[in-house]
């Protein structure tokens, strides 16, 4: 059921959503100060074409760069796709057909929020 889900997701939505996230950690590499957003976005993007069956964590080595970094983030970009990725669930989980989209939607809202110290693990292993 999880290829399935991830298939339709990859199909409608997924793959839009990487594209954003890839261009968007593209331009973050580029200036140097903003590589580790950069490598955040390529995180969520890799995340946003297969959310099924995977799960966000914290980094058990995630410091004090990693709250600062997530600080900065949410003034910058991370409440716009929070809030995004909320109106697109809502939306979404209107039909029923969409309610499984729009529930891989609100898995994005935290690591969207809050991407740096975070990291992408399968379901059955919830803890890194």
């Amino acid at each position: 059921m999880k290829t399935l889900l991830n298939l339709i997701w990859l199909v409608l939505a997924g793959f839009w959503l990487a594209v954003g996230y890839t261009v968007a950690g593209i331009i973050c590499c580029v200036l140097i100060v903003t590589i580790p957003f950069g490598i955040a976005a390529f995180r969520i993007a890799g995340y946003t074409l297969w959310p099924f069956g995977r799960t966000v964590v914290d980094k058990r080595s995630a410091g004090a760069g990693a709250l600062l970094g997530n600080l900065i983030w949410i003034v910058f970009a991370g409440w716009w796709l929070a809030l995004g990725h909320l109106t697109t669930g809502i939306a979404l989980c209107l039909t029923v057909i969409g309610i499984p989209l729009g529930i891989a939607n609100f898995k994005l809202i935290p690591v969207s929020l809050l991407p740096l110290g975070k990291e992408i693990v399968p379901s059955d292993r919830p803890f890194a």
